[in-house]
């Protein structure tokens, strides 16, 4: 028997927040969530639509026991503090453990743990509240929806062109990409010339001929200005200006998994993961501690707890005159501010003080957060930019540089962000220089460039489509549907991919769009405010949506499966390829009548020598049809990878060295990462 319950998402977690509390606290995980829609009723979708959008939910398949053993503790406790995770999807987990453990109102309290310290979580205990349920019709609204959207059209693609899904944010993720590859298809380089004289210290690109910009579209063109310029230039004018450059945001989730990957090479899944270990907690010497606040959020907002050290540290390790200001996001549109940017939890822990304790990629990251958070708090560096323009007989010429005359926040950025100078000599004005040489170049105008993870999730965060804690699982689903592929870590759509965007538009291009899928996040906001009744958007919506599906499923042309060129052994009739659950197979046309299913001897694909016992490592599908590598000796064997091993070794230890799908190259055994 224990006086007070306190659930949480993670097992890690629990143990955290369990060495903060006394002996009448005993904290237990749910293990994520428990319930979800049940695929019963209309369509599959769990959810009565003739009665309002009443939704029905069923235990997660093994959360079972997992219920089972909550309603014990429960029944032993006097009250239940429900610590799910602090945002929407969090409240809604709170709301299913009180309704399937049978908690009554006066025996429980909603905490948030926006950060795992011990002070922090006495702090959250100390000041509880309860669940908020306009948040919780948020979410249920969000997942009806992407419920509704994800099983009609999933089947309709299923049915017609052998897609595997659609999804209402996913969707539209992939008309982006497909959209920039037509883009891209379309573009028509144009020719163009530079010429830039140069100079013994510097150089200068022409621009002007007198006051009207000039452009150069053919050799014919350069050369009659090349037959005009003489050998002297004349400076015209010098202009100095000093110029700040301004320090940076802290990290939201969409930022932090864009520098994250444009500056450590990691997936937007791995940044997840790893911020999810920092924040839920990391053993140091003397305490299990979280090192940064919980890493969903889209504010900007820093605490004063946080920001009054923070300042101490930045005059203590740099100077006064590095000290900046709290920042102010202009943005507020879709902003929930209901806990703080990603910081670390502590100024004093610096990455150095617990680089020990962390493996390589969570140093990394951790580092990155740090920095990044007290980089927003420095005062900005400031440059001198120098503007030269000079005279050849009415052609202008300009040169450009700039010098660092005060660090600010690179002082601790720099790290990650360019601060190269491009001085300029002295140069006074009414000069006169003669150019070394002329140089004329030829350049064509280039298409747009492909999304990589971090431009796709910079675009998906401007367009105001999706959440934060959507992101990475939109780039793994589009990855895994065969949708795109990878070429230089940017997405390039699969001939499914853009078949299916074809179809959708046609068929859907009012609801799959920018448009109506920011204006639905709007609704969803709408709700979580208690300004909008949750089922009547979903009457809304459905009542537009699914006529346009009936309609799909009437008109869309069914894609007619390949033929091989053989018969069929039982029947005469032609063998075709068709998708199953677990990729493709060759089967009979004449299905169901004749039910014969090729058996295809699969080519064995060896791609490394074992390293432990001498065999091979081959590829291999699960019964679901995922490629990993294994051991051809199994099962004396058990060898077995995920990622594709290189055949290379580890400098730092000597195992494997596997190649993940991002292209990255890592050890399977430690922290490595090429």
């Amino acid at each position: 028997m224990h006086k007070y319950l306190v659930i949480v998402e993670s097992p890690s977690k629990s143990k955290t927040i369990e060495k903060y509390l006394g002996e009448d606290y005993k904290v237990v995980s749910s293990k994520g969530h428990i319930r979800d829609l049940a695929t019963t009723g209309s369509y599959g979708l769990g959810v009565d639509i003739e009665n309002g959008f009443t939704p029905n939910y069923v235990p997660i398949k093994g959360k079972s026991s997992v219920i089972k053993e909550l309603k014990k503790d429960v029944k032993d406790s006097e009250l239940v503090y429900l610590a799910s995770d602090p945002d929407r999807e969090g409240e809604a987990i709170a709301w299913h453990l009180k309704d399937a453990l049978g908690i009554k109102d006066k025996n429980y309290k909603r905490v948030l743990f926006n950060e795992i310290t011990h002070d922090k979580v006495l702090e959250a205990i100390k000041n509880p509240t309860v669940i908020d349920d306009n948040l919780v019709k948020s979410q249920e609204t969000r997942r009806i929806l992407d419920r509704i959207i994800g099983f009609r059209l999933s089947k309709l693609l299923q049915s017609k062109i052998g897609a595997k899904s659609a999804g209402r944010v996913q969707s539209v993720a992939l008309k982006l990409i497909v959209d920039r590859e037509e883009e891209i298809s379309k573009f028509i380089p144009e020719e163009y010339w530079t010429i830039t004289a140069q100079f013994k210290e510097y150089e200068a690109t022409l621009f002007k001929y007198r006051e009207e910009e000039i452009e150069l579209h053919s050799k014919e063109e350069v050369d009659k200005v090349l037959d005009k310029l003489g050998d002297k230039y004349k400076v015209e004018s010098v202009e100095a200006k000093e110029k700040a450059r301004k320090s940076k945001m802290p990290f939201i989730t969409s930022t932090l998994q864009q520098e994250a990957s444009t500056k450590l090479g990691f997936s937007a899944k791995k940044t997840m993961s790893i911020a999810q270990k920092l924040y839920e907690g990391i053993d140091l010497e003397k305490e299990t501690v979280g090192l940064i606040t919980y890493m969903r959020t889209d504010s900007v907002r820093l605490s004063n707890d946080f920001v009054s050290p923070a300042m101490k540290y930045i005059e203590k390790e740099y100077g006064k005159e590095y000290l900046g200001s709290v920042k102010v996001s202009k943005k507020t549109e879709n902003v929930q501010d209901a806990h703080e940017a990603i910081r670390p939890t502590s100024i004093e822990r610096t990455p150095l003080k617990v680089k020990k304790y962390l493996s390589g990629d969570e140093f990394k990251l951790y580092s990155l957060i740090f920095k990044r958070t007290v980089a927003s708090l420095m005062a900005d560096a400031k440059v001198n930019q120098t503007t030269v323009i000079l005279d050849n007989n009415d052609y202008k010429f300009k040169a450009t540089g700039q010098e660092l005359l005060f660090d600010g926040y690179l002082k601790v950025y720099s790290d990650y962000e360019s601060s190269e100078d491009k001085i300029l000599p002295h140069i006074g004005e009414k000069e006169e220089a003669v150019a070394n040489t002329v140089l004329p170049e030829q350049h064509y105008t280039k298409p747009p460039a492909r999304y990589s993870e971090a431009k796709l999730i910079k675009e998906l965060e401007e367009l105001g489509i999706g959440r934060p804690s959507t992101y990475a699982t939109i780039m793994d689903t589009i990855r895994e549907r065969g949708y795109v592929s990878m070429e230089d870590k940017k997405f390039v759509p699969t001939e499914m991919g853009i078949e299916t965007t074809l179809k959708l538009q046609e068929f859907f291009s009012d609801l799959i769009n920018v448009e109506y899928t920011r204006d639905m996040e709007e609704e969803l906001d709408e709700i979580a405010e208690g300004k909008l009744i949750w089922n009547k958007v979903l009457k809304d919506f459905y009542d537009l949506f699914e006529p346009r599906v009936e309609n799909a499923f009437q008109d869309m042309e069914k894609k007619e499966a390949e033929e091989t060129g053989e018969a069929c052994p039982e029947c005469g009739s032609p063998l075709v390829i068709r998708k199953g659950k677990y990729g493709e197979f060759v089967a009979c046309s004449n299905y169901s009548t004749c039910k014969y299913i090729k058996k295809e001897e699969k080519e064995i694909v060896e791609v490394v020598d074992c390293p432990n016992c001498g065999g091979k490592i081959v590829e291999k599908p699960t019964r679901k049809g995922k490629i990993f590598y294994g051991c051809n000796n199994y099962p004396k064997c058990k060898t077995a990878y995920w990622d594709r091993p290189t055949g290379e070794n580890c400098p730092k230890c000597g195992k494997l060295l596997l190649e993940k799908k991002d292209g990255s190259i890592v050890c399977s055994e430690c922290d490595y990462e090429k």
